[in-house]
């Protein structure tokens, strides 16, 4: 007797048949991810650092110091030329036009069931990692995010997990990532539920723990129990000090909003001009290398300057040129096109800003003001917190780093003071506008992001009553009366949807013998009646099922080509709503 193949659904089928307890297997298979997810970002900050050694002849983060050597072609041509590097990749690879990030990772969790395509994820890792390599002004993490995401969501779809384990198992590898980038196992595993997840039911809760706490151990295997940035020793002076550290989040706050509202101007204002899409990574480059020339500090990822921020290295004239130098060169990088995220920058204006606060506090109160160190870590977090949205796990990273309860305490100050004003002028965070630029409000409420990751291809029914247009009127006229639904879907031998006949439809003709022999379907059909597309969500059908006031909505493959595949009952929609909602509340409940 011939042995079938054990494939990875076999073993993921026998494993949860001898288990038989869904948590149990969540747990070995978040060991899995967490592993997958740490070495990946190992990887990935290898291969930036081995683009960079390409582009400027360095593998050192500090990489502002030896660029301060450099001739000013060489910061001119690197950028430019690795622009026209990452436009050929991008329109070669990924299908999107531009290389994936957080806020898709995001889309994936509510909207695709915690679905991701790996081959998108690689392609989106080269993307970045040649970006950052080449000296955009961008960050490392939100593309390890991404990726650490990529593979927790794409074991879940090849082991065919349900819906609610599949957003588990994206969210460890969302937790990994954070965590092996930043050392911070605690920070990893509560952002991944606070921005992707958006609950921290212990169903889910305990998974991703346990992803965090693999990826640290992975990237502590490489690089070294180290924590992310070197920080001097500081302290807070006295908690009278609350009014100052408040002041700092209001101004990280201003600084967070000018600084999301940068990249998107540019990107906005790019779609405006005649430049193609393939040339702005080049111009973009050219911009940044300009700008490299004057403020070195700008390329790259930045910890380098961060780090000499936090060491009051540089002057408090440069701290404030940094801020807008940082802002101007993340906006030109991100905007046109380049790969990255906003987590490091995010990061390195902050640090420059507290900087700076805390040199100007220090001269006002010079007794009772705490150290510019102190202040560089406040306001690290603060505009990091504003910018993704993420004010808890933002601050226990500061906490992870420091180990200072004093400091955190005056940090999570500053982080709701910017998070509130960040709101107020921008929205909840960066990704969420990106989302809404994209047409998607996942604000709009838990409901309509459950419609809207339920497609109709999945909820339409395909056996239908259907007729040919040459149809006569005793066979329209018998099936009606058959079918439960009252309608009939006229299609032609091609295909294609010709419209539909319900009694109404018949009027006189209905009740007329006289017009069997006269009359045909195409004679007593509604044309050009409402439609779907199989791969609309059941938000846009909810709609139009409101709009049109239909029970019965035909649906096709596209618009353009109105090849009629089945319908879509409008109890079929509510009932699937209904599963989905029960499914959702219950893996919210953790049971």
């Amino acid at each position: 007797m011939r042995l079938r193949s054990l494939t990875p659904e076999r073993v993921f089928v026998r494993l949860r048949r001898f288990v038989r307890n869904d948590q149990l297997v969540l747990s070995v298979l978040a060991l899995v991810v967490g592993a997958v997810a740490g070495g990946a970002v190992v990887a990935f900050r290898e291969a930036i650092l081995i683009v960079q050694l390409a582009a400027f002849g360095s593998r050192d983060e500090h990489l502002y110091i030896h660029a301060e050597g450099l001739a000013w072609w060489w910061l001119l041509a690197a950028p430019a030329a690795g622009g026209l590097i990452v436009a050929g990749l991008v329109r070669a690879l990924t299908a999107k036009g531009r290389a994936e990030g957080v806020a898709d990772v995001i889309e994936a969790n509510a909207l695709r069931g915690g679905r991701m395509s790996l081959s998108a994820g690689l392609a989106a890792a080269l993307v970045n990692a040649v970006s950052l390599g080449v000296g955009a002004s961008a960050g490392r993490e939100g593309p390890a995010v991404h990726l650490g995401a990529t593979f927790g969501g794409w074991i879940a779809e090849k082991l065919h997990m349900t819906r609610a384990m599949s957003r588990t198992l994206l969210g460890c590898g969302v937790a990994a990532a954070v965590a092996a980038s930043f050392n911070a196992p605690i920070a990893g595993a509560l952002f991944a539920n606070e921005v992707v997840v958006g609950h921290y039911a212990l169903r889910a809760f305990a998974p991703i723990v346990i992803a965090s706490v693999t990826g640290t151990a992975v990237s502590r295997a490489y690089f070294g129990d180290f924590p992310a940035f070197e920080l001097a020793p500081s302290q807070i002076e006295s908690f009278a000090e609350i009014p100052a550290f408040a002041g700092l989040g209001l101004t990280a706050g201003l600084t967070a909003v000018l600084f999301m509202y940068g990249i998107r101007l540019v990107g906005v204002g790019l779609e405006k001009t005649p430049f193609p899409v393939w040339s702005r990574p080049a111009l973009g480059g050219f911009a940044l290398g300009a700008l490299a020339i004057v403020f070195p500090q700008v390329l790259g990822v930045g910890y380098g300057a961060t780090e000499s921020a936090l060491a009051s290295v540089f002057p408090l004239w440069l701290l404030f040129a940094l801020v807008l130098a940082k802002i101007a060169a993340t906006s030109i990088s991100l905007g046109c096109g380049f790969g990255g995220g906003v987590f490091s920058p995010s990061l390195v204006i902050g640090a420059m800003l507290g900087s700076a606060y805390g040199i100007v506090a220090g001269q006002i109160f010079p007794e009772a003001a705490s150290g510019t160190t102190a202040y560089a870590v406040i306001g690290m977090g603060a505009v990091a917190a504003a910018v993704l949205g993420a004010p808890i796990s933002t601050t226990i990273i500061i906490f992870e780093l420091t180990g200072d309860y004093a400091l955190t305490v005056a940090a999570m100050v500053a982080v709701v003071v910017a998070s509130v004003v960040t709101q107020q002028l921008y929205g909840r965070s960066f990704f969420t506008r990106q989302l809404e630029d994209r047409g998607l409000d996942l604000r709009a409420g838990f409901e309509t992001a459950l419609l809207r990751g339920i497609a109709v291809r999945d909820v339409m029914t395909r056996e239908i009553a259907r007729v040919t247009p040459d149809t006569g009127l005793p066979m329209v006229r018998r099936m009606l009366q058959r079918d439960p639904s009252g309608q009939l879907f006229v299609v032609r031998d091609d295909g294609v949807l010709h419209g539909t006949v319900t009694l109404a439809d018949l009027r006189e003709a209905a009740f007329d013998p006289a017009a069997d022999t006269q009359i045909n379907a195409a004679d007593v059909a509604r044309l050009h009646p409402p439609a779907l597309c199989a791969a609309d969500t059941l938000d846009e059908a909810l709609k139009i099922f409101r709009d049109t006031g239909e029970a019965h909505i035909a649906v096709i493959d596209t618009h353009e080509t109105e090849t009629f595949l089945g319908c879509l009952h409008e109890r079929d929609l509510m009932n699937a709503y209904n599963r989905g909602l029960i499914a959702s509340r219950r893996e919210e409940r953790g049971v």
